[in-house]
């Protein structure tokens, strides 16, 4: 039991701070016996800050121990490694080029027309570029999740450097054979959709799939045979899910969701028209919204509860982007194999019953 010094002879000299055993005080107005540790104020410490007595008692056990809310935690303030990007910003850039506004877009173009050039490239090199002001490119770096030019710049040197951006298909000459060419194309695709979509969002998805009282698809166009391949592939293991051909019978059926049910749009610009009025009109009813998209923050994923998005392409074939079904396609099988992997005997046996049937119209050689 440590004692206090003498500093403390102006407030009744209490002996036994730090013990935890009870003593009658002097003019306690009948209190009786009370811990000593409850009958000091912090008051009554003061004449200890002038005090520097070597043998003076620690104040520290006395104080009130930090709190989250009062102090940062050790683990808060500890320097740890950065986190690897999960967002590649070129990527990023190139998913939402097509919703972004005109200045923007310019110093996108600008940027994305030749990304090592901006790294030896001032802010006022990229002004002259692109044309835009310099507060303008500060705002643009913003938008993609760095706070300036300097840590964009950072972000940009990283990327490159982990070979994070693909600039499309070159010529045969640069890349040798075309067709080595095109699926190298479709691997970094690939990769980078995968980047672009965390390991939780893509449970959530499922869970929100396989735990659905009906999952609807939504899709015209060239997604239409993705929508179409992912609810046949759900119907296989025994979830309830349906689409329409026809985009008539899409908007119908987007009127019978309610609570409980899941609408599934896929649409490769996010700008169908009859695909975001089908997810708009389910929502409205209560269902649940997903969906998959080429382009992120265009007008489908405002009315999307959940957003998957695959990456985008720059590559146009028919007006279409080159790798976007093959994305697409891989996001919507990751989640098909993660409710499969949950529901193992389930799947087991719905496979089973369907394949007895199925090998009855199959063409069997004769011997």
């Amino acid at each position: 039991m440590r004692m206090l010094p003498d500093t403390f002879a102006c407030c009744q000299q209490p002996t036994a701070v730090f013990g935890y055993g009870t003593r009658r005080l002097p003019n306690n107005g009948g209190i009786g016996e009370r811990p000593w540790s409850a009958s000091l104020s912090f008051a009554m410490l003061a004449p200890l800050k002038k005090f520097r007595n070597p043998h003076a008692c620690d104040l520290e056990p006395m104080r009130r121990k930090p709190t989250a809310r009062n102090e940062p935690s050790l683990a808060s303030t500890t320097a740890l490694p950065e986190p690897p990007l999960q967002r590649p910003i070129l990527v990023y850039l190139q998913a939402i080029l097509p919703s972004l506004n005109p200045t923007e877009r310019q110093i996108g173009e600008y940027v994305l027309e030749d990304p090592e050039r901006v790294l030896s490239s001032s802010i006022s090199d990229v002004r002259r570029g692109s044309g835009a002001s310099v507060g303008s490119i500060v705002g643009f770096c913003r938008l993609l999740g760095v706070t300036g030019f300097a840590n964009f710049k950072i972000s940009l040197a990283r990327e490159l450097a982990q070979g994070g951006f693909s600039a499309g298909l070159k010529s045969a000459e640069d890349q040798g054979s075309l067709y080595e060419s095109v699926f190298q194309f479709h691997a970094q695709s690939l990769r980078e959709t995968l980047q672009l979509n965390s390991e939780a969002t893509l449970e959530q998805a499922s869970r929100m799939i396989e735990l659905a009282r009906r999952v609807e698809f939504f899709s015209i166009g060239m997604s239409y045979p993705v929508a179409y391949t992912a609810c046949n592939k759900l119907r296989l293991i025994g979830i309830a899910a349906t689409t329409q051909s026809d985009s008539h019978l899409q908007l119908i059926a987007a009127t019978q969701l309610q609570k409980g049910d899941v609408a599934f749009g896929i649409s490769c610009s996010g700008s169908t028209y009859e695909t975001v009025q089908c997810l708009q009109t389910a929502r409205q009813n209560k269902a649940t919204t997903l969906s998959v998209t080429n382009c992120m923050k265009s007008p489908i994923t405002e009315h999307s509860d959940l957003v998957l998005c695959a990456t985008p392409s720059e590559v146009k074939y028919f007006q279409a982007p080159l790798a976007s079904r093959i994305t697409q396609l891989a996001l919507l099988d990751a989640l098909f194999v993660s409710i499969a992997q949950r529901r193992k005997n389930k799947t087991a046996a719905h496979l089973q019953r369907a394949g007895e049937k199925l090998l009855e119209h199959r063409l069997i050689k004769k011997a």
